[in-house]
């Protein structure tokens, strides 16, 4: 599932690629949003904007109509100018949006709604998301606060829940807990504040840093010379997908194993991470 920073990415280019456009076509595959468009039509409307929330991109039309879509596993938006080819088969598209100068393509995008601009604050799925932690308004004692209250969970199941805080996804939350030296299946309840401080610091510093990088991919170690856009995603990083490879702070063969009720892979250093600590 694409995690915080890919989503702020993809909106923030969708935003410079279509705002102030007019939409001269839309096309989808879902009848909820065909009929929306059959009664209030998208064609003629200009965009406002491209916003991420959590993990959700919102795409705001003059009229105060606001398209919502998450990635969930594998879904992705896509930028081509009008008449290139498609990168993905047209069997997997979703959702068009075409302009004089840029066709913004959803593929293998599963969940989508219109949504009226003015009951956007109501709308039950964005009501219920956590601070989000790429959000400038971002309020990191509320995080701490909801993931406290989730006291009878495993820390890396609290950080992952987009009710606690939005934006991390399951490499961050590995490597959030590498960094502060969390153990992953720690209860929260079992965990001092100050770790959990710690954890949230860690997690906004990290998706804020990849919010912005130049590297694609995520990039949480950068210990190797010459790291490149190309090179292994396991080398850019200290523990997520690196099973079997030493520790690269005490040279231990890092761990893998799955972990709550979705069995997510967690990955982590059985030296640097003991279940008996409680981090800093």
């Amino acid at each position: 599932m694409p995690e915080g920073d890919t989503i702020f990415r993809a909106a923030r280019t969708l935003d410079r690629a279509l705002q102030g456009r007019t939409v001269l076509r839309f096309e989808s595959v879902f009848p909820h949003l065909t009929r929306v468009d059959h009664d209030s039509p998208v064609r003629g409307r200009s965009v406002e904007s491209a916003t991420a929330r959590g993990k959700h991109v919102l795409i705001a039309f003059s009229g105060g109509l606001v398209l919502r879509t998450h990635m969930r596993m594998k879904g992705s938006w896509h930028l081509y100018r009008p008449g290139e080819r498609w990168q993905r088969p047209g069997s997997d598209m979703r959702i068009v949006i075409g302009t004089d100068a840029f066709e913004a393509v959803a593929f293998s995008v599963p969940v989508a709604e219109f949504i009226r601009s003015d009951t956007l604050p109501r709308n039950p799925t964005l009501q219920e998301l956590g601070p989000d932690l790429l959000a400038t308004d971002f309020d990191p004692a509320e995080a701490v606060s909801r993931i406290h209250a989730r006291g009878d969970m495993e820390i890396a199941d609290a950080l992952l829940d987009q009710h606690a805080l939005a934006g991390i996804g399951n490499v961050f939350k590995s490597e959030t807990l590498f960094l502060a030296r969390v153990n992953p299946f720690r209860r929260v309840a079992d965990l001092p504040q100050s770790a959990v401080i710690e954890a949230v610091d860690i997690a906004t510093k990290l998706l804020r840093a990849n919010a912005t990088g130049a590297l694609t991919g995520i990039t949480t170690y950068s210990g190797l010379r010459g790291l490149r856009s190309g090179a292994d995603p396991a080398e850019r990083r200290w523990v997520y997908g690196r099973a079997g490879k030493p520790c690269r702070r005490c040279g231990t063969l890092i761990a893998m194993r799955k972990q709550g009720p979705f069995a997510r892979s967690t990955y982590w250093c059985e030296r640097c991470q003991p279940f008996d600590a409680a981090g800093p």
